[in-house]
């Protein structure tokens, strides 16, 4: 049966009205102290990995503008591509939960830094996120479901350089600079963030014209290379950290443990990823800062699957369930708990047929 993950169709209506919307998830257990310490925010972490990030942003760029147009300027764009297109995702991310700083103005700002450079409008992503984090892959209700089924792996294979993603918001922002909202959007975006919605959406298109027009003015692409195309050529590493989180997993389902995947990972993916490879900790306790999840992990590791050892691991893990699921649309990895773990509980979700 072939799955509508419209947000405007049968199954959101459905997913209401069997209870799998706003539904009550399984939850580690995990002390009341212990969740107040894991909670507490701090602008220290955050600050130093800000700077670190806009610091080695700078610098790259810097030497890559020196450089132009030699082909010696080309690891350092590549390098600014990672950090623009996939290191402000995952800040975009953090402060959209307003976790990462504990003072709320440097959360916005970053946010909406982070938001202009993934060309996304920070009014209807925080809304959309949101929705996610209350609805995991519940079909007809997430609408950041990334990997549906069947998986299209070409758009997969092409969207590691941006295209789509990019696309999508670069089209999403002219049609809210055109004073409109994407019906889907009505679904979850109160009325009156619209204005807002719209208003950004003016001042973006303003500062694509204004680099175009100094990239035909100078007769150049080197602006460009500054803003908008590293979401292109900068997008794969969260493009690759992204389909690890939920792919090939189970869907309309209300424990994380079976629709989300942590993985272990190298320390310079985990600075451009802020640690949101602890991904199953995360869903099950958003509030808790990027900084501490690794704590996190370590007081409930007993609880959920055994992480991937590896990215290498986990997608040699995924590609081959995304394959059968080409064929068989119910077909999804159910990852096994270890001794010490709650079982899955049917009153915490649903398989499918």
């Amino acid at each position: 049966m072939q799955r509508d993950y419209s947000l405007l169709g049968e199954n959101g209506r459905n997913a209401v009205e069997t209870g799998l919307a706003a539904a009550e998830w399984y939850h580690s257990d995990v002390s009341r102290k212990d969740m107040k310490a894991l909670m507490k925010r701090s602008d220290g972490p955050a600050l130093r990995d800000t700077a670190i990030l806009y610091g080695l942003m700078f610098c790259f760029a810097l030497a890559g503008i020196a450089l132009w147009p030699s082909l010696w300027s080309l690891p350092f764009w590549l390098a600014y591509g990672v950090l623009y297109g996939s290191a402000s995702d995952s800040r975009w991310h953090e402060c959209g939960h307003g976790t990462a700083f504990r003072t709320p103005l440097m959360n916005d700002v970053v946010y909406h830094i982070s938001s202009f450079m993934m060309v996304r409008n920070p009014y209807t992503w925080r809304w959309s996120h949101a929705r996610h984090h209350t609805d995991t892959y519940i079909i007809g209700r997430d609408p950041e479901l990334l990997m549906m089924r069947p998986p299209a792996l070409v758009s997969i294979v092409i969207n590691f350089f941006g295209l789509i993603d990019a696309y999508n918001g670069w089209a999403r922002m002219c049609l809210h600079a055109s004073g409109k909202l994407h019906p889907e959007e009505a679904c979850y975006v109160p009325e009156v963030e619209a204005k807002k919605v719209i208003h950004v959406a003016r001042i973006w298109v303003v500062i694509y014209a204004a680099t175009g027009a100094l990239a035909l003015i100078l007769w150049s692409i080197l602006p460009l290379m500054v803003i908008g195309l590293p979401r292109l050529y900068g997008a794969w590493h969260h493009v690759m950290t992204g389909v690890l989180q939920h792919g090939g997993l189970a869907e309309d389902v209300l424990d994380h443990r079976l629709n989300t995947r942590t993985v272990y990972m190298n320390r310079i993916s985990r600075f451009i990823y802020l640690d949101m490879n602890y991904h199953v900790e995360h869903h099950m306790f958003p509030m808790v800062p990027y900084y501490r999840l690794a704590q996190l992990h370590a007081l409930i590791k007993d609880d959920l699957p055994v992480p991937s050892p590896s990215i290498y691991a986990a997608f040699k893990e995924m590609l081959p369930v995304l394959r059968r699921q080409v064929t068989d649309h119910n077909f999804f990895l159910k990852r096994e708990l270890p001794a010490s773990a709650q079982p899955y509980r049917d009153a915490f979700h649903t398989v499918l047929p």
